[in-house]
């Protein structure tokens, strides 16, 4: 075994044990958010961001991020995205950032009518800072990330590297969520989404970061396991992930999962050569065997209730008559509100206000896309184009990153459910953006 794939498996193990650590003493959490964080900036300092350090400390962010959320340990409620926004600073002071990037400044350009309209139309008593942090700071983080990223030069295997980065806090994750709730079957009773099986945490939120865990332990057993002790480490953390996915009975994360790893098969396929071909056609099928066996274990371990939730039904097997779990009347009301004010929008923070006075529902948007055209109008539409087209063109450009459209979908699915409430789907569409490059070992040309 290589000296880097041994020092993978000790940090696993590592962040197993702080995973159990976190769980005893939840506390800890706060100090281990002051130390990533201080390290982080140290870290970008000493190396000059001379690798893109820079991208390795913010995708650990990224799912820490969550643990952080689930044991209270969060500075602030946005640490993540501001952690992140401070990195990326970091990085383009030491490693500059593309001119061609003129897109994603534009983008900034017409978030800026939004904020200043919410500060003369938001009520007396709200709390305008809050409000307008909790709704921007996401298109920020995901701006400022872009600009950053706007085809950057990387090779694959220091993509490989971020993905490695990932991994490392979803152990503690896995780890604590098992040690919340060791057994499934006690604890699920409905057909709603479970904050007992989420480790008392948003299920919505869990549910999206343990899908791009699935993802990002496919990608660790397909293309960065090259010992057998390796690939049987990655399968197993992958069907783990996909149960746990499961059992929270939020549905948005387990389905972007699903998306992205078809993306990433689907693009491994039709740009592999003839012999490769039936391989990648041996791993689809396998895929689809091993998914169906988590699914009836799933199945086994709910009494059959998870069945019934991706068949929109309630426990007694009634069909719900909302097929979105509500999210469509929110999505309707901001669309209305677009409509309505179809220039500026009317500012953000706004939309939940209004809502509330409209309707009587006082809930923030689930939507991300929605909540762009009410709160940002005809401006907010187009920078919507803007980061819709710009990576599908980018890839188009540079096929070598092969990554790119599942991370891609993260971001589009993500937003449609569960806005931009983590960092997560911010600082991923921004690797789309990336210019990766394949470089092979000269010793294979022997």
């Amino acid at each position: 075994m290589k000296r880097e794939e041994s020092t993978y498996i000790y940090l696993l193990l590592l962040h197993a044990l702080l995973g159990v650590l976190f769980f005893v003493l939840p506390i800890l959490t706060k100090l281990y958010a002051l130390v990533l964080f201080v390290f982080g900036i140290y870290y970008i300092i000493k190396t000059q961001n001379k690798n893109n350090e820079v991208l390795v400390v913010s995708a650990y962010v990224v799912t820490v991020e969550v643990l952080l959320r689930m044991t209270d340990g969060a500075i602030l409620n946005e640490f993540g995205k501001y952690s992140i926004l401070i990195f990326m600073f970091l990085g383009m002071i030491y490693s500059g950032f593309s001119k061609n990037a003129w897109l994603y400044w534009l983008f900034f350009l017409f978030l800026i009518p939004g904020v200043i309209l919410s500060t003369s139309s938001l009520n007396f008593d709200t709390d305008i800072r809050k409000a307008i942090a909790f709704n921007i700071s996401g298109p920020v983080c995901l701006g400022i990330s872009s600009i950053y990223c706007y085809q950057r030069k990387i090779t694959f295997d220091k993509l490989k590297g971020i993905i490695s980065s990932f991994s490392l806090p979803l152990i503690s994750i896995g780890v604590y969520l098992y040690l919340y709730t060791p057994s499934i079957k006690d604890v699920v009773t409905g057909t709603q989404s479970n904050f007992e099986t989420s480790g008392g945490f948003g299920p919505n939120q869990v549910s999206t970061i343990l899908g791009l865990g699935i993802f990002v332990f496919f990608v660790q057993l397909l293309l960065n396991s090259k010992t057998k002790l390796l690939q049987i480490l990655n399968a197993i953390l992958v069907l783990t992930f996909a149960f746990r996915g499961l059992v929270t009975f939020s549905r948005g994360g387990v389905m972007t999962a699903i998306a992205m790893v078809f993306l990433l098969l689907a693009i491994m396929y039709f740009q592999a050569n003839f012999n490769t071909k039936p391989k990648i056609g041996f791993i689809i099928m396998l895929s689809l065997l091993t998914g169906l066996g988590v699914w009836a274990y799933s199945s086994i371990q709910t009494h059959g209730l998870i069945d019934k939730r991706y068949a929109n039904e309630d426990a007694l097997g009634r069909k719900k008559k909302s097929q979105l779990s509500g999210r469509e009347v929110l999505m309707e009301s901001e669309f209305q509100m677009f409509l309505d004010n179809p220039i500026l929008g009317v500012g953000v923070g706004k939309n939940k206000e209004l809502r509330r006075k409209q309707t009587g529902i006082d809930l923030a948007t689930h939507n991300e896309i929605t909540r762009m055209l009410a709160e940002h109008g005809t401006l907010g539409l187009i920078d919507l184009m803007i980061l819709l087209l710009t990576p599908l063109v980018l890839f188009l450009n540079n096929r070598q990153n092969i990554l790119a459209l599942s991370f891609f979908a993260f971001w589009l699915l993500t937003i449609n459910h569960a806005a931009m409430r983590l960092a997560a789907p911010a600082f991923v569409y921004a690797l789309s953006l990336l210019k990766v490059s394949i470089v092979e070992d000269p010793t294979l040309h022997r």
